[in-house]
């Protein structure tokens, strides 16, 4: 129980400054979707990603909704612009009489009467010069009907489903309103919060007597001159008039009437719905009691849903030439039954409006899309509980980012930073495309990418200068391709001290003091610097071991820390043979120079140690410690004794047992009570030959004869070695021993080992 809080001290330690820092970014983020503080930057970034989002959906082609375009073929056509009013209700007969259109809207205002037939001319010549011609007094009024192009227009008008455009003016008025949808006495004391212009362009009186209705065609841009939403209802004075798009679509439903509407309860109202007088929605009155229910935001506004990149190639609505349609040259297929906009897009009469979508968007085809929008009663709408949602999903991913990238490594945390990433923007994207429902992302997006680049940086900063950090303390010791594994997940070591089973190794030369009083001191600096770089290098590249130290002429080195190895015995058994070959190719150069003769003797032992940075506050040192590191000592300095190279612990052969060894005694090293076995490693078992396998058998026979004491038996033997092997000392030494114990019997009780009493 009481190893939790300790180690819960020591997560917080590791990873307190970096929760911290991410659980601050987070709530930032949180406080700005809760609207406790606003950024220009953040907004542009939102707006940014609403037209690409806008852009992800392809177009498709509404075959309801036609926009008759007065293009430069028009004008070619039929003269410039603007056409008197005579052609204007050709067009309308057209459209309605020839090609049974359902729905007409215009996207162009007729403020000025129209005198471009001349008659007012005349009227006045035969009141003045022309006055004692009677006949043509008379022929004008014959004649005024065809002349008055608005009676004209006005005549085409009558009884036909148009709706006639009109612009919103602060400054002056012109023309003649339409009947309003409703005033603010219909709305019982309520106020309805709409944009409210002082003046207006409207049309001229007998045009707005005669059309079925009329809508405003303004465009209100958001500050950076981007439209992105309209008003589907307007105020002027105490009056609401809808939208052209409103209109022309409640005359192509056949609408009853049109009506804001409260859904929510007051205490549920959003921000923009409070700014919109608490109305959240209009709706459309059907026959049949039936209804289209219009979300609305504030001052009565929709989200301009774009559709494609607009103009006759757009993909999303069919374009009409007016020339075509006036000569009867266009399809009646293609108008028959549709909702049409009048509109222009000839070189100079073009009225382009920035969109999100493209910087130069006809502006008749914004009215098309919110007409489209009601037609399918599908808008792209912020719910009122929006900013909840926003502030809820940025806390969540905020607080699951900001405490998982801290712990995982740098490929994790770049995989879980995409992979959140993706999902954030996918499902943002799926709410708008298939849930309608627009949601901020861009403040989602940025404490996303902080959380990343926040534990990045400080990975690099931090964890890089500690990799740095380890590679330094840890180059010295170790191989580089064990460092560089090290630096990749420096978490994982330190030199703390712990206890470990280990191998460790002594090496020394003998007779190192011959040697020095044999060369000078420029010799013996070169002998001994291409000696312990020959062994060094064996240790650390041959077998991954960590060198310890030198002590002179003396090596010390182990295996299985800081990088830990299961197989640290056999690394370092099969090290010391490694290294034995290494000094007899040494001591050939030697002798070649005239050097003095180059032999090692080395032990190993493995077992319990305890490892770490040990030393004073002057000087320290990542070394072992312990019994069995005491043992690998004695047993290099026993290797002389016994004439072998290399001595090796019970412990080691133990553990490494792919290795033939040859028994070399059972002793009792100075400093220990219990006797331990020795060994001599000679090659692996799997190089090790025929004639090699049956001496190493002999010998272990000889010194089973000589524990029991079978001294004539274990006398033959060695006889027999002795001339297979002369060389090999330790027959020799057995050799002494025996004729030693028949002079000086050991007893009955004699447990076979030797003791030794110096180190």
């Amino acid at each position: 129980m009481r190893l939790f809080p300790a180690k819960l001290g020591k997560i917080i330690a590791k990873y307190g400054w970096r929760w911290l820092l991410g659980i601050l970014i987070t709530a930032l983020g949180v406080a700005y979707a809760l609207a406790l503080f606003s950024n220009d930057t953040v907004a542009r970034l939102d707006n940014l990603w609403a037209g690409e989002r806008m852009k992800l959906e392809p177009p498709t082609l509404d075959k309801r909704i036609v926009i008759v375009d007065i293009d430069g073929k028009s004008l070619t056509e039929f003269g410039r612009f603007p056409w008197s009013r005579n052609v204007q209700a050709s067009l309308i007969s057209q459209l309605v009489d020839h090609y049974k259109v359902a729905a007409v809207g215009y996207d162009i205002s007729f403020p000025e009467p129209d005198t471009s037939s001349g008659y007012n001319v005349l009227e006045q010549l035969s009141r003045t010069e022309l006055k004692d011609v009677p006949v043509l007094r008379q022929r004008l009024e014959a004649l005024k009907p065809m002349m008055d192009y608005d009676g004209v227009f006005a005549s085409a008008l009558a009884g036909k489903p148009v709706i006639l455009g009109f612009n919103l003016s602060p400054d002056q008025v012109k023309g003649a309103l339409p009947k309003p949808l409703f005033s603010e006495a219909d709305l019982n004391g309520r106020e309805l919060l709409a944009y409210n212009a002082a003046g207006f362009e409207a049309n001229v009186p007998v045009l707005t007597q005669a059309a079925a209705g009329a809508g405003s065609f303004s465009v209100v841009t958001d500050p950076d001159g981007i439209v992105r939403s309209a008003y589907l209802i307007q105020q002027v004075g105490d009056d609401y008039y809808p939208s052209l798009s409103l209109a022309t679509a409640s005359l192509y439903l056949k609408a009853l009437a049109v009506k804001p509407l409260m859904t929510e309860t007051a205490d549920q109202l959003s921000q923009s719905q409070l700014d919109s007088g608490g109305y959240d929605a209009l709706t459309i009155l059907l026959p049949g009691r039936k209804q289209r229910v219009i979300p609305v935001g504030e001052a009565m506004s929709t989200v301009v849903q774009y559709r494609g990149r607009g103009g006759p190639h757009g993909g999303s609505f069919r374009y009409v030439s007016a020339a075509d349609v006036l000569t009867g040259r266009a399809p009646a297929a293609l108008l028959n039954g549709t909702v049409v906009l009048i509109g222009t897009t000839a070189p100079g009469l073009v009225d382009l409006r920035a969109t999100p979508v493209n910087p130069e968007y006809p502006g008749v085809e914004i009215h098309a899309n919110l007409i489209k929008s009601i037609l399918d009663n599908r808008f792209k709408s912020r719910p009122y509980w929006a900013f909840v949602a926003e502030a809820g999903e940025i806390l969540v991913v905020g607080l699951v980012l900001s405490f998982a990238l801290a712990a995982l490594s740098p490929l994790r945390a770049i995989l879980l930073g995409a992979t959140v990433l993706g999902a954030v923007v996918g499902l943002n994207y799926y709410q708008y495309s298939e849930q309608d429902l627009i949601f901020n992302l861009a403040m989602m997006v940025l404490v996303v990418i902080s959380l990343f680049v926040v534990n990045v940086a400080w990975g690099y900063f931090f964890e890089v200068r500690k990799g740095a950090a380890l590679v330094s303390r840890f180059g010295e010791y170790v191989a580089p391709e064990l460092v560089a594994e090290m630096a990749e997940d420096p978490e994982k070591y330190n030199m703390d001290g712990e206890s470990r089973e280990l191998t460790v190794m002594f090496v020394d030369v003998r007779g190192f003091t011959t040697i020095s009083e044999g060369l000078t001191p420029k010799q013996l600096r070169e002998y001994i610097n291409l000696y312990l770089t020959a062994m060094s290098e064996d240790i650390r590249s041959a077998h991954q071991g960590t060198l310890d130290k030198y002590i002179g002429d003396a090596v010390m080195a182990f295996w299985g820390a800081p990088v830990a190895f299961d197989d640290h015995a056999s690394r370092g058994v099969a090290t010391s043979l490694l290294m034995q070959a290494s000094a007899q190719r040494l001591n050939q150069e030697f002798l070649a120079r005239g050097w003095p003769e180059l032999k090692i003797g080395i032990g190993l032992n493995s077992g319990l140690m305890h490892v770490g940075d040990m030393g004073s506050n002057i000087r320290r040192a990542y070394t072992v410690m312990g019994d069995a590191v005491n043992l690998g000592s004695r047993l290099e300095g026993i290797t002389k004794v016994y004439g072998v190279g290399i001595a090796v612990g019970a412990s080691t052969r133990a553990a490494a047992p792919e290795f033939t060894y040859r028994e070399l005694d059972l002793v009792r090293v100075k400093g220990k009570h219990e006797p331990v076995a020795i060994f001599e490693p000679i090659a692996l078992a799997q190089d090790t030959d025929a004639a090699t396998l049956r001496e190493v058998q002999r010998w272990h026979a000889a010194l089973a004869a000589v524990r029991a004491q079978r001294w004539d038996e274990a006398s033959a033997i060695l006889a027999e070695l002795q001339a297979l092997s002369p060389q090999r000392g330790l027959y020799q030494l057995y050799v002494e021993r025996i004729a030693y114990y028949r002079a000086h019997p050991p007893g009955e009780h004699w447990d076979g080992v030797t003791t030794f009493e110096t180190k």
